[in-house]
């Protein structure tokens, strides 16, 4: 048969088309990303609030409830690995990508709350806006996914802009990134996940 006389190139593109078509349907639907990106847009817009217009001196403490969600995303991280059926190349490495994200962000946390001099915060949102483009940007690129690609670079430019704005209104870049970043490309990866299972 035909059929079975595959060329190395033809067997190449088959292979490939499988590994994506894998990858697609069992590692990214755009939920975490919804998840996240939500949760980082509403505590950084109240703590913009608590700050702004409550002059609370507390008002950091909004990002308590990511550590809850912490929590929650490995347990729904344990679960859905036990679901899957197959476990690709790809969303091994983005794994990686993301907790390679994580380390930084505690690593800078540390390092930016040991700083000496009044105006250590200042840097907070352009170090942190900076941060968070790095994983948006490899999943796109490990994806062949342009929304990720260009989210991580929207958070990139984000981060040139935010040292020339006022430390309070930095607080409102981060919502923006996380629309451009996280939110917009996670519902898009939902529809096309939606799209392939159906």
């Amino acid at each position: 048969m035909q059929d079975e006389n595959f060329s190395p190139q033809e067997s190449l593109r088959l292979i490939e088309a499988m590994i994506n078509q894998a990858k697609n349907r069992f590692s990214e639907d755009g939920y975490l990303y919804l998840l996240w990106g939500w949760a980082v847009l509403v505590c950084s817009a109240a703590q913009f609030v608590l700050m702004h217009f409550f002059h609370s001196p507390y008002h950091y403490y909004v990002w308590m409830v990511t550590w809850v969600l912490l929590i929650y995303q490995v347990f729904y991280l344990r679960k859905k690995h036990k679901k899957e059926k197959v476990r690709t190349y790809a969303s091994n490495i983005i794994g990686f990508v993301w907790l390679t994200f994580l380390i930084m962000l505690f690593l800078f946390s540390f390092l930016i709350g040991n700083m000496e001099g009044g105006d250590y915060y200042r840097h907070i949102s352009p170090i942190m806006l900076a941060t968070y483009g790095m994983p948006v940007f490899l999943s796109g690129i490990i994806l062949r996914f342009p929304p990720l690609i260009l989210g991580g670079i929207g958070c990139w430019v984000l981060s040139t802009i935010a040292p020339i704005v006022d430390y309070e209104y930095q607080l409102l870049l981060v919502p923006a990134a996380m629309l451009i970043a996280w939110i917009i490309p996670g519902y898009l990866l939902r529809r096309k996940y939606k799209s392939q299972m159906a």
